[in-house]
Parts: structure tokens; C-alpha cells; sequence
């Protein structure tokens, strides 16, 4: 069983469906050829599709990539490379930054984008986003930057994390996006009823999942609502005959913005309920049961 491919966008770059998250990489203490051997078997499945981002890793993430990248260059064109920028935090990694802020001047994406590409060893990114909406965000500024880095051939397309749907038009209307990442898991609703879905399937754009698991506390119960969630998980997936994570995975693959689901894991176990919930098809009744679970009460 393979993660099946879709365009982001019509006529638009493809991806895998689930995608390889790499921002706990340093915490995961891989060798160079654990690495390697890891973006192998991440192949096997057929994910083709890695997510870093500049800051990953206390601005680390990116520089280990690029390692097994250098181990095994066969692996570079096998993968589809997003990156992020715009985030920036005191670090010993960044000795000049004094505090924590947003940074989205032409002048920061080019030159985080360039760092991105010597990190990780690539002549190109397939997908840069903004990582985070910047109160100061300009967007004519921003639509230069994007224009040159791909007139460059440093990128090749370009979209949004956790953009509200109005940050996202005004952008989108100065240079075309191809996604928005944004959270979403049975714990946390907000874009299938803040707009944020309504306008990918307005544009017919794929979102990006990010946390679709909430950060693990799905499964850990320490709240009333994550005891009701896992409840109704555990029910269906003895049903079925699936684990409590492709259930949660499926839940969120039902919705049809046909969004990509963002791995958080090392285990490759994981990799591959990923892949399992991207074929299940969750019934409607199933679907609406975890949502009952989720808010805690009937639909209207």
C-alpha cells in the first residue's frame, strides 16, 4: 500500500499525500545512515513529500537533511522539498537575534530561502511557505521576493502555514499560493468552520495538516474531551480493524478539500497507518460520531 499522489492545485505540483515531517528530527539522535535508511523506507511507502521548515531543530532540521542528502545524493530528486520562513528566535545558532519576532522582508525570504537550499543541499525547493501570518507583512514585499526567487529557479512554488483566510486572499491576489498549513486534528476543528477549508475548495487547493494528531494528545486522555474522542476511536477501529490512528487519520482525509497529512514520527509503523488511513474511506456516520465526540454534543 502506497500514499497516493494529488496536485495541489489544478494544473499544479504533486505531492504525496502524506507527508514526511521532519521538525522533530534532532530530537529523534539518528546517525547520518539512520537517516538515510529512514528516507528509504518513507520511499517504500510511496511519500515522496518532506516538510522542514528554517527554525526546525533550533534551526538545525534542515542541516541533517542535508547530511543523508550528501550520504546518498540517488535521494534528492526522489523527494519533494517544502521549507518554511519567517519565524525568528534568539539561538546559539543565530548569535545576531535578540528576541523573538516575525520576519517577512523580501530581503529575510530570499536570503532564508538561499540558506534553506546550502542546508539542505538542493539547487531548488519544490514549495516555500510563509510559516506564520506577520502583523507587519507587506504583500507587495512579500510577491517580489516569491518573484525572484523563482524567476531564480530557487523555488518553484509558494504558499501560506496558519493564514486565516483573509491573510491568505490578500496574498494570493499579489502572487498565486498553492497551499495553506494549518492545524487540524478531532481535537482542534477551527478550519472546517473558520472559512479556511471554504476557500481551498473555492480554489480547489489542498491544504496541508499539520499536528492531525494532536500532537499525541489524542490518545493520552487527559482531558474530557480527548476521553471521548478516544472512546469513539477505539470503537471504530475495532470495528473496522485498523488502529485508533488511522481512524483519527481517516477522519480527517474524509473531508473532501482532499487535504496532505503531515507525520510527526520516527516509527515507520507510523508512516504506514498514515498511509492505511489515506485509503480508508470513513462512512458518514462514522465521520459524524467522532465529530459528536470531539464537540460534545449532537449536530443541530
Amino acid at each position: 500500500m502506497l500514499s497516493p499522489r494529488l496536485s495541489i492545485v489544478p494544473q499544479g505540483p504533486e505531492f504525496s499525500q502524506i507527508v514526511l515531517g521532519l521538525w522533530r528530527l534532532s530530537s529523534w539522535q539518528m546517525s547520518a545512515q539512520e537517516r538515510v535508511s529512514f528516507l528509504e523506507q518513507a520511499l517504500e511507502l510511496g511519500i515522496t513529500t518532506i516538510d522542514e521548515a528554517d527554525i526546525y531543530g533550533d534551526y538545525t532540521s534542515e542541516a541533517l537533511l542535508g547530511e543523508a542528502f550528501a550520504l546518498a545524493p540517488h535521494l534528492r530528486q526522489q523527494f519533494q522539498i517544502v521549507s518554511k520562513c519567517g519565524i525568528q528566535f534568539p539561538s546559539a545558532q543565530k548569535p545576531l537575534q535578540t528576541s523573538h519576532i516575525y520576519e517577512t522582508s523580501a530581503a529575510h525570504i530570499i536570503g532564508s530561502a538561499e540558506n534553506s537550499l546550502r542546508n539542505m543541499q538542493l539547487d531548488s525547493l519544490d514549495l516555500l511557505l510563509i510559516h506564520r501570518p506577520d502583523p507587519l507583512m507587506d504583500a507587495d514585499e512579500i510577491a517580489e521576493a516569491f518573484t525572484h526567487l523563482r524567476s531564480r529557479g530557487k523555488v518553484q512554488h509558494f504558499g501560506v502555514s496558519n493564514f486565516t483566510p483573509s491573510q491568505f486572499s490578500l496574498l494570493h491576489s499579489r502572487f498565486p499560493l498553492v497551499t495553506n498549513q494549518v492545524e487540524c486534528s478531532l481535537l482542534q476543528m477551527a478550519p472546517i468552520y473558520d472559512g479556511s477549508f471554504d476557500q481551498c475548495q473555492q480554489l480547489r487547493i489542498s491544504p496541508m495538516i499539520w499536528s492531525a494528531l494532536g500532537g499525541g494528545a489524542l490518545f493520552e486522555g487527559k482531558t474530557e474531551q480527548s476521553r471521548r474522542v478516544l472512546l469513539a476511536l477505539e470503537k471504530i477501529a475495532v470495528e473496522l480493524e485498523v488502529s485508533t490512528s488511522t481512524i483519527a487519520l481517516a477522519w480527517i482525509f474524509r473531508h473532501p478539500v482532499h487535504p496532505l497529512v503531515l507525520t510527526g514520527s520516527s516509527r515507520v509503523q507510523a508512516l504506514q497507518e498514515a498511509v492505511q488511513a489515506s485509503h480508508l474511506q470513513l462512512s458518514r456516520e462514522h465521520w459524524f460520531d467522532l465529530w459528536r465526540a470531539s464537540t460534545g454534543v449532537d449536530i443541530p
